[in-house]
């Protein structure tokens, strides 16, 4: 089921959150519809897993052949595997970042991209939507070489890819949070890894405070909503510690653990080999 995170007359932004079965298997991923004056993009789609139950629920809508973006805010799996399908079921056209314009037709079957790929310049760009627009923010490094968040001027919804995650369910990804403090344990260990140094996020910061923004929404865990609890975001990512800040030597080392195919367990190397 989609959840609305704004609508008014011609505009809406629907997030959906549970599209794949939580086994375990797969992180919870969630995908999104912004639709203006009957004009409509997906932000990041998803892989295969989400695919289906993302086409079959956008139908509820919008229709599906008039979507007008595919719109990935870098080139992971869990952003774009489900490439193809869209391709072949719409005649989208796909906005990613020029680094990834060549590597996203690896996704498809030959020739399902050709001239139907806008590549996003490092600085970013606006792109029309209906009668607003989108304008793609940089946030390279965070976790992409090439990689864009995208602001709704009509909703002051920001969506951060993966800033701003938590880790979480599909069912707890539903509800905004308010409080960041309470909610920073959910997602310290990820931003300490997948972020590449305070530095980018301090810059990043600097920019998005210039916007306003009433909600933060990521594409893994739940939106951050709120002036009050955006801020505090933007207080805690700028003086994180993260990526290259905290790796060092003990990080470089030619290992010793051996990988037992049979279990999939990664085990100790015995104390002998390591006389």
């Amino acid at each position: 089921m989609a959840i609305e995170l704004y609508r008014d007359k011609t505009h809406a932004c629907l997030m959906f959150t549970d599209l794949m079965e939580e086994d375990g298997q797969a992180v919870q991923c969630n995908q999104f519809l912004i639709v203006d004056h009957g004009t409509g993009a997906i932000i990041d789609p998803g892989g295969n897993l989400a695919f289906n139950e993302l086409f079959m629920g956008m139908t509820r809508h919008f229709p599906p052949q008039k979507l007008s973006y595919v719109i990935a805010s870098h080139a992971d799996p869990d952003i774009i595997a489900s490439l193809d399908r869209w391709m072949t079921s719409t005649k989208a056209s796909l906005v990613i970042s020029r680094i990834w314009e060549r590597f996203a037709p690896h996704f498809t079957k030959v020739g399902k991209t050709e001239d139907r790929v806008i590549g996003v310049p490092d600085s970013g760009a606006r792109l029309p939507l209906g009668q607003s627009e989108l304008i793609l923010l940089p946030a390279h490094f965070m976790h992409s070489e090439g990689n864009f968040h995208f602001y709704d001027p009509i909703s002051r919804i920001l969506f951060t890819g993966d800033l701003a995650v938590s880790m979480t369910s599909g069912a707890e990804a539903r509800k905004p949070v308010v409080n960041v403090k309470a909610h920073i344990p959910r997602m310290e260990a990820f931003h300490r890894r997948y972020m590449v140094s305070n530095k980018i996020l301090r810059l990043w910061t600097k920019m998005a405070r210039r916007l306003d923004v009433q909600m933060l929404v990521p594409q893994h865990g739940a939106p951050i909503m709120g002036k009050r609890a955006v801020e505090d975001f933007y207080c805690w990512i700028e003086n994180l510690e993260c990526g290259i800040d905290v790796f060092n030597e003990s990080n470089y080392q030619i290992p010793d653990a051996q990988i037992d195919p049979a279990t999939r367990q990664i085990r100790a190397a015995p104390l002998s080999a390591l006389a």
